[in-house]
């Protein structure tokens, strides 16, 4: 009977191990690939989806068109039973239970987004992880310019054009050089708004940015960014962050609509969770890439801590979490399972980057290729070639490389197909004295305190009496929402830091509607007020 491989995850390790062990093993095997979504997702081209260089679907391939031979199940991992050799996943729109068993596991899942330790940063933060994250921040930024075309509130505009990347690395840097791109590129047909009000801004906590490459290189790309116009604030942090502010740890309050976060790397859940042994929040394996204390558990990638020598312990004796390297890696896992199949031992894996690359935009880049160091427009394009290369399949190529020509040869696209609707129940975060809301505003929503405390200001509008009420955790307000208002009656600011969970009436009234609990604890809260609850339309 064939050996069973599962491999958990479809991204760079996942996706070339399942091909390079279906190469290396045929039939010999049955392989499986387990992924939330049925497309590979070429990473390194998100910044440019996100500024609108390509098109979203030029960055994804069908994992069944790539994995011919392998078998591709779409499904959400839940957990992993190492002892009993059981994956257990949610499939299908039932969301089904399934148990998928293996002889041998690759894990190969990348890491998450954990934003926790700043506060506000994770409810107000856009990332750039997944496609829809890319997605999400072209049409965030041409939504921002939309709105200060048209506003004649001074503050608002300031805050719409002002745009903050966080992290200095590959990704926040070739972010921020995209971002400053689509923006440039998009000002002439917004004609209220001048060049000189649109600030963008690298956060870096480090020295320097992109610590990862030679200094030289490093610095090059730090004049080039100054020079395209970006305001480079490192050696700082995030202290907090609002919708419509940053602070950072030196005390600086930055005014923007804008925060994107290409930091806060984390282990997601099912790593976390699985019974074995971990560092630095990563999966500790061999130097075959096997999981240690496990025959038939292998990991790579992002979730895999793996030395490139022996007694390994400081970090360049570590696989850096690239593509490249992920790519080298499914080839050594293929070997090794392949060894230990036959009942060889596995070879060591041993590698040595050829170099790295990184995309400054306006034509420019940095790059180091066999310890030959190139910069500007040189760089750029090596860094397209390499990576074009690296596209899995001749149709993607094409597709990225008719892109690329449409882009040098037109305008952006500004074209907003779908603003990324808030969901109706979400968390905020507030400094000490922002405004919550004020009197003749929109209502938008039911709030409820869950840390900190708000004061509610109200005047009586013939009188002139001013009342306030000081609302703690626990408390809530913006009932007038609920009972049908359009427009607030009260003004609302945070006392001090504070967090609140908002919920619009639709989803109020069906939280009431479908929790006995949650309506008769307001029941005696709106029949004090002569309100029919639930209303009669909910009944």
């Amino acid at each position: 009977m064939s050996k069973r491989i599962v491999i958990l995850g479809g991204g760079f390790g996942g996706m070339y191990a399942a091909r390079a062990l279906r190469r290396k093993l045929g039939r010999k095997a049955h392989i499986e690939l387990i992924n939330a979504e049925n497309y590979f997702v070429f990473q390194p081209l998100l910044p440019e989806v996100g500024a609108g260089s390509i098109t979203p679907a030029h960055a994804v391939s069908p994992l069944r068109v790539l994995l011919k031979g392998v078998h591709v199940r779409k499904a959400v991992i839940d957990n992993v039973d190492i002892e009993r050799r059981i994956v257990t996943v949610f499939q299908g729109i039932q969301r089904r239970p399934t148990q998928v068993p293996y002889d041998h596991l690759v894990v190969a899942l990348g890491q998450g987004v954990d934003l926790s330790r700043m506060p506000g940063l994770d409810e107000h933060a856009l990332r750039m992880k997944t496609l829809e994250d890319a997605r999400r921040l072209r049409g965030h930024v041409i939504e921002q310019l939309e709105h200060a075309q048209v506003s004649q509130v001074p503050e608002t505009k300031r805050g719409a054009l002002t745009f903050t990347v966080v992290g200095g690395g590959f990704s926040g840097v070739e972010t921020v050089g995209e971002l400053k791109e689509l923006i440039d590129r998009s000002l002439p047909y917004y004609p209220n708004i001048a060049p000189s009000e649109v600030r963008v801004i690298l956060v870096e906590y480090a020295g320097r940015i992109l610590g990862e490459m030679p200094e030289r290189l490093g610095d090059y790309a730090a004049e080039h960014l100054q020079k395209h116009g970006i305001t480079l604030k490192l050696n700082t942090g995030v202290a907090s962050a609002t919708g419509t502010q940053l602070v950072t740890t030196t005390g600086e309050v930055i005014d923007t609509r804008t925060i994107v976060a290409t930091i806060g790397n984390a282990p997601l859940p099912v790593v976390r969770d699985m019974d074995l042994p971990h560092a630095h929040g990563r999966l500790k394996v061999d130097r075959t890439l096997r999981a240690e204390g496990r025959a038939d558990v292998w990991a790579l990638g992002d979730c895999a801590l793996i030395p490139l020598k022996d007694d390994a312990s400081e970090r360049t004796d570590f696989a850096p979490p690239t593509a490249q390297f992920a790519v080298r890696e499914a080839k050594q896992i293929a070997n090794s399972i392949a060894a230990t199949l036959k009942g060889k031992a596995p070879r060591p894996f041993a590698y040595t980057s050829r170099g790295a690359l990184a995309s400054l935009g306006a034509k420019r880049g940095v790059a180091e290729i066999f310890g030959y160091q190139f910069t500007g427009f040189i760089a750029w394009v090596l860094w397209r070639s390499y990576y074009l290369a690296l596209l899995p399949g001749i149709a993607t190529r094409i597709q990225v490389m008719f892109n690329w020509l449409l882009d040098i040869l037109g305008a952006r696209n500004l074209v907003q197909l779908r603003t990324h609707a808030q969901p109706q129940l979400r968390y905020i975060h507030y400094r000490s004295g922002d405004k919550v809301y004020e009197a003749g505003h929109r209502s938008d929503g039911f709030y409820s305190v869950i840390s900190g405390t708000v004061e509610m200001v109200r005047e009586d509008p013939e009188t002139g009496e001013v009342s306030r009420r000081i609302i703690g955790p626990g408390g809530h307000f913006g009932e007038r929402l609920i009972l049908g208002a359009s427009r607030r009656q009260t003004s609302v600011h945070a006392l001090e830091d504070t967090r609140v969970l908002v919920v619009d009436r639709e989803a109020f009234l069906m939280l009431a509607e479908g929790f006995p609990a949650f309506r008769e604890y307001f029941r005696p809260y709106m029949e004090k007020r002569g309100v029919d609850w639930p209303p009669s339309s909910q009944n």
